[in-house]
């Protein structure tokens, strides 16, 4: 912890907009916790908008979906499962089963999350780049080969 600093107290935190923006702004915040959307950040990519904080509140919103959706998927699944125990075939379990699927489900959340998390990933590389790291550096935190940070930032360009 730094010299003066008390735990538990609020600090500033200073947000520096990228080239272009309208300068500095400072927002407050509780330590360890983020700014509020709206607090000097613009999420949605505008001038000096920060296009990584709205593709990582895109991705919580995704899990917190996902998960809802997981969920209903488990229970409906155990329905599945007494009845089988209860000795009904497959095909009468299935076909009485309403839409959508559990398997259907699943898949929704695998596409959701997929989608969701690479565009999370395109945004935190193109934030890490505008903020001069390296292409080698980017690729040791992803833990991936830069050739695949490169591709990732020429998505991102074409997107």
């Amino acid at each position: 912890m730094q010299q003066g600093l008390r735990k538990g107290s609020v600090q500033p935190i200073r947000v520096e907009l990228a080239p272009g923006g309208r300068g500095r702004t400072t927002v407050t915040a509780a330590p360890g916790r983020t700014p509020e959307v709206g607090a000097g950040v613009d999420p949605a990519g505008g001038a000096g908008g920060d296009t990584a904080l709205a593709a990582l509140e895109d991705l919580v919103r995704e899990i917190d979906r996902c998960a809802a959706e997981l969920q209903d998927a488990r229970e409906r699944a155990e329905l599945l499962l007494a009845e089988r125990r209860t000795g009904r075939p497959w095909l009468e379990i299935v076909s009485a089963e309403a839409r959508p699927l559990v398997v259907e489900r699943i898949s929704t959340v695998l596409s959701g999350l997929a989608g969701a998390g690479s565009a999370w990933r395109r945004a935190q590389a193109r934030a890490l780049q505008d903020e001069r790291v390296s292409i080698n550096r980017i690729a040791t935190l992803f833990g991936v080969t830069r050739q695949r940070i490169s591709a990732l930032l020429r998505e991102q360009g074409t997107a």
